[in-house]
């Protein structure tokens, strides 16, 4: 009897010992490293390339809407994502319209992104005419628009001025800076395609005024109009 018993516990013993689980194996600390890295790197390409890329603010053209210095976000689905290499947008949510500013390749230099406000849409015509934008004959005024110099240019001279008329082809945009008298936009150097149209800027995050070595506070958080 006493020999069973002690041969049954031998046996029970083998067997829970036959069952514990083993010990997980570490992942050595680089590789671990490594991958968190990897997957940051992979989500953080997704969320520009698809959802919303930041960019900062190099000159006064769109001043007084946007500063030297501000930091802004862009909305790169509203208008429909673009897939590399295949033509097209997806999951549109609504096309351009007038007022919209939005940040694009620009048409001479597409390694170079600007960003203007859509005064043009495919088929409309626009002429300025003493600093005045006319879309489809009507005077097209905004309140974000500024002029900051007093001097008239003749077209002949240069399109600042007075421009056009020129009505949008399809699939383009016509643009301009709100900084109407310092903006290098669709006067000088024509429309802007469809597909060089990045996203829409609509928000302010970061703003740094460089001449007062300071932030500026109250235009964090700011909404792009």
């Amino acid at each position: 009897m006493d020999y069973k018993d002690t041969q049954y516990g031998t046996n029970a013993a083998e067997g829970e010992a036959g069952s514990v689980d083993q010990p997980v194996k570490k992942k050595h600390i680089v590789r671990e490293y490594a991958e968190s890295i990897i997957i940051a790197v992979i989500l953080a390409l997704i969320i520009r390339t698809f959802i919303v890329q930041a960019f900062k603010i190099p000159s006064g053209s769109m001043e007084d809407t946007l500063a030297i210095g501000d930091h802004i976000l862009v909305s790169k689905f509203i208008y429909g994502t673009k897939i590399p290499f295949v033509e097209g947008r997806f999951l549109k949510i609504r096309d351009l319209k007038r007022g919209d500013v939005v940040v694009f390749e620009y048409p001479e230099d597409p390694s170079k992104d600007f960003i203007k406000r859509v005064i043009g849409l495919p088929g409309d015509e626009i002429q300025v005419v003493m600093k005045t934008v006319y879309v489809n004959r009507k005077p097209y005024k905004i309140p974000q628009e500024v002029h900051k110099e007093k001097d008239m240019i003749p077209s002949a001279q240069n399109p600042r001025d007075n421009f056009g008329p020129i009505t949008v082809p399809e699939n383009s945009y016509f643009v301009m800076g709100d900084n109407r008298d310092r903006s290098y936009d669709s006067r000088f150097w024509g429309f802007v395609k469809n597909e060089q149209v990045k996203g829409l800027a609509f928000i302010k995050y970061w703003s740094w005024d460089r001449e007062k070595f300071s932030v500026r506070w109250g235009s964090i958080g700011n909404l792009i109009h």
